[in-house]
């Protein structure tokens, strides 16, 4: 148990401590060299752009986490739900797939100003939920359909030796047999939905979007680098958040039967 205990403080100090001397490496390096705030501004004044402009900027932060959760969840709900369907019927996967995978692959930017356009720039925040959702999507698609396919075939022939019914096989044994993919897809996703809020926010542009991109690109317009750093620094512990909190999602389910998560309980 100590030990268990002195593993899991080594993995918080440890990297607390390299962020904490890689922010007075910076400070010193920015005050000795006498590099001015519009090229590289120091930690302290980001920290002190970040109090003054706390409340701007967390009311940004909110609308950018709005619509990231939004576009993750629909992206959570649609890729599970599309990828059942294509685990219960091939024709339909044969059919749907590439499609999916071309969304995939398009880049959202040149995309973006359609979508706006079709959307109307009166709702768009609507259309960054959309980007953002098309970005999310295809990770939690992949990964499902990839897991309900790798259901041990000998356990499916059990279930059908046993009269197991079509909807038994896939709640019983597929849909759990896959929730380790469908994990690794939603860390995945989480991240992509972030991004694609950001880089919807960004095309958008004009104002009219008020999430953290928009701060960044104001800040950057009135040369104002330190807020824009602290613009920067909350998008980052945005991100990091999420990563986290879908890692304890997954750990919390795996604990007890998968081996990855019996390996990192070790």
């Amino acid at each position: 148990m100590n030990d268990e205990r002195y593993s899991r403080l080594t993995r918080i100090l440890v990297p607390l401590l390299v962020g904490i001397a890689f922010l007075l490496l910076w400070e010193g390096l920015v005050r000795v060299s006498g590099i001015k705030p519009f090229v590289l501004p120091a930690p302290s004044a980001i920290a002190e752009s970040l109090v003054l402009n706390f409340g701007s900027l967390m009311g940004s932060l909110w609308v950018t986490l709005r619509v990231t959760l939004a576009a993750f969840l629909l992206a959570v709900v649609g890729g599970v739900g599309l990828a059942i369907v294509f685990s219960q019927n091939r024709l339909i996967e044969t059919a749907l797939f590439p499609y999916a995978v071309a969304l995939q692959v398009t880049p959202v930017v040149s995309i973006a100003p359609l979508i706006i356009i079709w959307v109307g720039y009166d709702r768009v925040e609507v259309a960054v939920l959309i980007l953002a959702w098309i970005v999310a999507f295809f990770p939690i698609l992949s990964n499902t359909a990839l897991g309900l396919r790798s259901t041990d075939h000998n356990l499916r022939d059990l279930f059908r030796l046993y009269g197991a019914s079509r909807w038994q096989v896939l709640s019983e044994l597929q849909l759990p047999s896959a929730l380790p993919y469908i994990l690794a897809g939603m860390k995945i996703s989480g991240g992509l939905a972030l991004i694609g809020a950001v880089v919807a926010e960004f095309v958008a542009g004009s104002g009219a979007a008020t999430g953290l991109a928009w701060r960044i690109v104001e800040a950057g317009n009135r040369l104002d680098i330190p807020r824009m750093f602290a613009a920067l620094f909350l998008l980052s512990t945005l991100g990091i958040c999420i990563f986290f909190c879908l890692t304890l999602i997954e750990q919390r389910l795996l604990r007890h039967w998968h081996e990855s998560a019996i390996r990192h309980e070790i």
